[in-house]
């Protein structure tokens, strides 16, 4: 008796393990305009995205939207989570390890784990930027400082190089403390071109329209995207990108492994 209460326990505890494991984040258009603005204790901020992923614990992603002078909290810290900021609009002030840099739409910030970080509006109007943070059980510190650790970018510092549809810019492709490679461009599509064919990869992967209309794939469906949107695409999903605008579309794309 004792045997099978014991071996029922055993399963009972593998199906929760199992449950708990459970992708909540699915593919997905999150289309700015449509979600709701909320006031913060010291911020507006719009949720677009809290759960898990077949790679992360919890990914979490909102827009926040500052006034002139503010910061959305003091600097911290994060044990097992990276903190990834890209401007959307505005002139944001990002210190990392004690280095300020300003960082004008389309900067980024990538803080590593254990890197005091912080942000504050730093022109004459409103900033608004994303946070997107994502968290692993895993950590490999000393992987990500060799890798050159935390980064701060303004939007006109990496290199753009000329592709058969458009351009490309690169902003970092390399190893950081939760990930063996961390790819992070921007893609600039002509009118009407795809992104590529469509195609899977086992990487999820997360893009955010900087400028112009999309046609997104996803699976056999198709959704419009609009300036501001992110997109996120699950491990395996098929998935294909169109310019649907009459100007260029240029837009963020980052995966990790």
């Amino acid at each position: 008796m004792k045997a099978i209460l014991l071996l029922s326990f055993l399963l009972l505890t593998i199906v929760q393990a199992l449950v708990a494991q459970q992708d909540t984040l699915s593919s997905h258009v999150y289309n700015l305009a449509k979600l709701p603005v909320k006031k913060d204790s010291s911020r507006l901020r719009v949720q677009m995205m809290d759960g898990s992923t077949s790679r992360l614990s919890n990914l979490e992603a909102h827009l926040t939207i500052l006034q002139p002078g503010q910061a959305a909290h003091p600097p911290h810290t994060h044990a097992n989570t990276e903190e990834l900021i890209i401007v959307k609009e505005g002139v944001v002030a990002v210190t990392i390890k004690g280095k300020t840099k300003l960082l004008s739409a389309g900067g980024l910030a990538l803080s590593l784990p254990g890197d005091a970080h912080g942000a504050i509006n730093a022109g004459k109007t409103n900033a608004s930027y994303y946070v997107i943070k994502y968290t692993k059980a895993a950590v490999d510190a000393g992987r990500g400082e060799s890798a050159g650790g935390s980064i701060l970018m303004d939007w006109n510092e990496p290199a753009v190089s000329t592709t058969d549809k458009g351009e490309r810019r690169q902003f970092f492709n390399h190893a950081t403390a939760l990930f063996n490679k961390f790819d992070m461009h921007v893609t600039t599509l002509n009118k009407g071109e795809v992104s590529h064919p469509p195609h899977t990869h086992l990487e999820e992967e997360i893009i955010i329209v900087r400028q112009g209309n999309i046609s997104m794939q996803i699976g056999d469906q198709f959704y419009p995207a609009k300036p501001g949107d992110l997109i996120f695409l699950s491990s395996g999903v098929p998935h294909a990108l169109q310019n649907t605008g009459k100007l260029p579309t240029t837009y963020f794309a980052f995966q990790w492994q």
